[in-house]
């Protein structure tokens, strides 16, 4: 078992977002992956924070090339060297520790996130449609979403905020106060979106705005905020009287862009415009943060909330180590050297997606 993979450790989101796949793109890129000569099972996680592939090869250094090559293949040849340098590898039991550690939330830019748990088993889920797992991913991964459980379960790493989203509501509190009479604007109504709008809610956010391009789903998030919907193609306009937009949709580029803030700050007689932007790729124009005004913050931003919740979860993310060293000593020869046993679906995570939970 191997991983290579870029993540907000090793690269800024101008880098991550050059390797970020859409969760919809993830099956075929996974048939794409586990196609490569050396590549016989694998199973590819992309979200806002890493891209990862892992995979098991009878020639790891080959398949390693192989993927880099695969990863690289839309990259200008001068760019090669620097960006490979951003990429890190494990194998063995630490390519185990290292997705046991993700899956637990302790590798994540938030530490005790939640929602690395769904994205992993979304990303499971794309490997068997896709045929790129069989016997070793599949036993390997059904035992990762156990202690995964087994983490949250006995440790209370998952105290306090544990979302990007609930960061990002945090840093709108730094910067505009209490959020009981700021508007906020929230574009986008996937995973991110939603919890950053339950965030809103519960810190006592009342002007909550929603604008989706799937208008169903944003009516569907704003009722359960109790926030009011704006269709996709009219948002702009209701910017006068928006303190701060969220942004976090699946575009693959630009939605806000400075052109359009320049013509709205001279509406906004003075007011200042607060912008995160938590897509990967990017949704907000960086050059926005040039407009008068307009103050932009990436999903990067999101690292000093991080540090203080890392801080303050020190204990547990010991207790939580400790668990995955012991998990690993009873279970890495059996997964990684041994004759996989018959493969037994659980959690709701099956090679059989007719009858999907």
């Amino acid at each position: 078992m191997c991983c290579l993979g870029v993540n907000h450790r090793t690269a800024p989101v101008a880098v991550r977002e050059r390797f970020a796949v859409p969760k919809r793109c993830l099956e075929q890129q996974n048939a794409a992956l586990a196609a490569l000569t050396c590549v016989q099972e694998c199973v590819l996680l992309s979200t806002c924070n890493r891209t990862e592939l892992y995979f098991w090869s009878p020639q790891p250094q080959l398949a390693r090339r192989e993927i880099l090559r695969f990863f690289l293949g839309s990259v200008a040849t001068q760019e090669h060297a620097q960006l490979s340098a951003c990429f890190y590898e494990f194998s063995g039991a630490e390519a185990l520790r290292h997705l046991a550690r993700v899956a637990a939330g302790l590798d994540s830019m938030v530490v005790g996130e939640t929602e690395i748990f769904g994205q992993i088993k979304d990303a499971y889920r794309a490997a068997v449609q896709a045929s790129s797992t069989a016997t070793f991913a599949n036993r390997t991964f059904q035992r990762i979403f156990s202690i995964g459980k087994k983490v949250r379960t006995d440790t209370r790493i998952t105290s306090g905020p544990t979302s990007v989203g609930a960061a990002a509501v945090l840093l709108a509190e730094r910067t505009l106060g209490a959020l009981s009479g700021a508007n906020v604007l929230i574009v986008g109504a996937g995973d991110i979106a939603r919890s950053t709008a339950q965030s809103l809610h519960s810190r006592g956010a009342e002007g909550i705005f929603v604008a989706n391009r799937s208008y169903d789903r944003a009516v569907e998030l704003a009722e359960r905020v109790g926030g009011r919907v704006i269709r996709f193609s009219e948002w702009v306009p209701y910017l006068e009287k928006i303190d701060i937009v969220i942004v976090s949709t699946a575009s693959p580029v630009y939605v806000v862009s400075p052109a359009v803030l320049r013509g709205t700050q001279q509406t906004r007689v003075g007011r200042p415009l607060f912008l995160i932007d938590l897509s990967v790729p990017r949704n907000v124009d960086p050059l926005c943060s040039q407009v008068e005004g307009v103050h932009v913050y990436d999903i990067d931003t999101m690292q000093d909330m991080a540090s203080a919740s890392l801080y303050a979860r020190k204990a547990e993310v010991e207790r939580a180590e400790s668990i995955i060293t012991a998990w690993l000593a009873e279970n890495a020869r059996d997964l990684l050297f041994r004759d996989a046993p018959e493969y037994v679906a659980q959690d709701g995570v099956s090679p059989d997606f007719s009858a999907r939970c």
